[in-house]
């Protein structure tokens, strides 16, 4: 009864094509927003805000900009760990090598570095798509562990391979603390995720969807495939760039290449299947499942109060990690997205059937 849209009358093109038509969906994200802002800094302790909430914005944010590129315009990728190195190493460099940099602009700037590897990266789309189109991808993995492991003029001349940054602030406001940290990612995912909203409903958008569902009609229809495929290769690299310079300078602090290894790339492609392709709900919902359920699984025993081996422990972890991820497929393989909008279109028609 509470999700009806009784009396919700729209009058204008613009009320038609907001991007939450229905008003309950409207009240219910504001309070959810507000939610984030205000109360969880408040209540949440320390350990929840580094082990969970600072990775689920982060990689929710890689998570979206995957999802513009697998789910939308139906390009495969296997490179994004590499993307997200891009962004991290190169927002690294502006902000040490040029004096009095903004960490804001360093990140930006490490997203435009990330449009232009991948975009490069994403000129085989052209010609070739499905895993050939994957393994062309996952050449730019193997390309930049190697340049940034050899190369040592990206790390700064570093011995170890490894960087750092510190003292990070934005218009004086120092970014130190975890609730801090945590204000600032959220900041970024919801700028991000309103412009990734507007951009897939709009022209581009509906140019992508055509590409992925078939290209070749999309072609006779006027679709020119290189704007659309080469357009979805660089915003998705931008979004997820600017995610790796997060990881980098919030999250890590201190990292080396191997903190955007290939597993990152698998880890993020699961986020994006699990959680729905092609729905911008699908990429927190598959966030929250990959980043949350393993630390879940591994504290369960202890809050139950079951005495067990930490090495049995981690394994369980994954093997129920894995047993629900092929549930969740088989019950769903449009992903936890789809499950979520069909239980809203439950609410609307309860409770006639059709």
């Amino acid at each position: 009864m509470l999700y009806r849209e009784n009396g919700q009358f729209k009058t204008s093109y613009g009320a038609d094509q907001q991007v939450f038509p229905i008003r309950q969906d409207r009240i219910a994200i504001g309070l959810l927003l507000a939610f984030a802002v205000f109360a969880v800094p408040m209540l949440a302790p320390e350990y929840l805000f580094r082990a969970i909430l600072i990775p689920f914005l982060i990689l929710s944010l890689a998570a979206l900009g995957l999802n513009i590129l697998v789910g939308y315009c139906g390009q495969i990728s296997l490179g994004t760990g590499a993307f997200m190195a891009v962004g991290a190493y190169a927002a690294y460099n502006f902000q040490v090598r040029i004096e009095g940099m903004p960490v804001i602009a360093s990140m930006l700037l490490g997203g435009v570095c990330a449009t232009a590897v991948g975009v490069l990266f994403g000129i085989p789309s052209l010609r070739i798509k499905g895993l050939y189109l994957a393994v062309a991808t996952l050449a730019a993995q193997f390309f930049t562990d190697w340049a940034f492991l050899r190369i040592k003029w990206f790390t700064n001349d570093s011995s170890s391979g490894s960087v750092s940054v510190a003292g990070l602030n934005v218009l004086g406001i120092p970014i130190e603390t975890p609730i801090q940290k945590y204000l600032f990612c959220l900041a970024f995912l919801v700028v991000f995720g309103v412009l990734a909203k507007n951009l897939v409903r709009g022209n581009i958008g509906r140019e992508w969807m055509a590409m992925r569902d078939m290209d070749v009609a999309a072609s006779v229809i006027g679709i020119r495939p290189v704007y659309a495929k080469l357009t979805a290769f660089a915003v998705s690299s931008f979004i997820v760039g600017v995610a790796g310079a997060l990881w980098g300078f919030v999250h890590l602090g201190s990292w080396e290449p191997a903190a955007f290894s290939i597993d990152r790339s698998f880890q993020l492609l699961f986020m994006v299947i699990i959680g729905g392709l092609g729905s911008i709900m699908g990429s927190f919902f598959g966030a929250a499942f990959i980043v949350v359920l393993p630390i879940f699984l591994d504290n369960l025993p202890l809050w139950l109060g079951i005495p067990i081996d930490t090495a049995l422990a981690s394994h369980l972890t994954f093997m129920i990690f894995g047993a629900l991820i092929v549930f969740f497929l088989i019950v769903e393989p449009h992903g936890l997205a789809r499950l979520w909008s069909i239980a809203k279109e439950k609410l609307r028609l309860w409770p006639f059937p059709h």
